[in-house]
């Protein structure tokens, strides 16, 4: 399948794309079946929240619009406790803590496409929400982050041989054990997020 240079963003809310609607002058595009917003340059696909929703919507993506490579974006939880609010990561390796392999037991791991120069990390993604200060400390032991979303984009990624790309950025700590706590600081921290995007990364495209 040929690629066109058009880069697609997947983010699983619009609580999270609003800046970057608004920043990268995108439209909505009223005849897609996922919510989509487009400029010449970029697509921005809003998958909701989890696993599937954001496999569903990567490979919608892949399918309709060919592009040079999607890229997820999006808020994340820290498991380590030196992480600060907002702090910006790109993603270097996704675990599925629950999805072990048969023989080995060990967890699913998927590695993305990846720029240097950038602060990394490692994602955990779960089928729900971790705001169990306990959990966020076994899980540290394996992952820096954890969200819902990563995993499913890497695989899907893979499959369509397309390239793929994750930045994240902290949106909730051990200290943060409500969601709308975790709402709040996605408001706070979601406009320096997308002026990290615009500047640091769009120029490696």
């Amino acid at each position: 399948m040929e690629k066109n240079p058009l880069k697609c963003l997947i983010m699983a809310t619009l609580l999270e794309a609003q800046p970057f609607i608004e920043g990268l002058s995108l439209t909505k595009q009223t005849e897609e079946r996922i919510p989509v917003y487009r400029n010449d340059d970029y697509i921005l696909a809003i998958s909701g929240i989890g696993k599937t929703n954001s496999a569903i919507a990567c490979t919608y993506s892949c399918l309709k619009f060919s592009p040079s490579c999607i890229v997820n974006l999006g808020a994340a939880g820290a498991t380590d406790s030196t992480l600060s609010l907002g702090m910006n990561f790109h993603i270097v390796k996704a675990i599925e803590y629950e999805r072990p392999r048969f023989k080995s037991k060990n967890a699913y791991t998927h590695t993305p496409d990846f720029f240097e120069g950038f602060s990394s990390a490692r994602i955990a993604t779960l089928d729900r929400p971790v705001l169990d200060p306990s959990e966020r400390q076994r899980l540290s032991l394996i992952a820096d982050l954890v969200d819902m979303e990563s995993a499913s984009v890497i695989q899907t990624c893979k499959k369509f041989k397309t390239k793929c790309y994750l930045f994240k950025y902290v949106s909730d700590t051990a200290d943060h054990i409500k969601d709308k706590d975790i709402v709040e600081n996605i408001r706070i921290y979601r406009d320096s997020f997308f002026k990290f995007f615009f500047e640091s990364v769009t120029p490696l495209f």
